[in-house]
């Protein structure tokens, strides 16, 4: 269940979540504050497929500098399709 359709917690969308582009492919860069555990970073293709990172980070610009870092180093197509 992707973190935002938890009724259970209280999320706050980052202002840095935003669409990725790369090799005319396209993700979305969830990034939302848990009241509990800091920031959640999460990666959604076009089709809801979802890469939730176990780690939670300390700032929203933290999590969307390692969502880049991965999607440039690791690129796009890893990101997209059922694992």
């Amino acid at each position: 269940m992707p973190v935002q359709d938890n009724p259970e917690q209280d999320f706050e969308q980052s202002p840095l979540t935003q669409t990725y582009t790369q090799n005319d492919q396209t993700v979305q860069i969830d990034i939302y504050k848990s009241v509990e555990h800091g920031w959640i970073l999460e990666i959604v293709d076009q089709d809801n497929n979802s890469t939730l990172w176990e780690d939670h980070f300390e700032s929203d610009q933290a999590a969307l500098q390692e969502a880049l870092d991965a999607l440039n180093e690791e690129g796009i197509e890893a990101f997209i399709g059922s694992f």
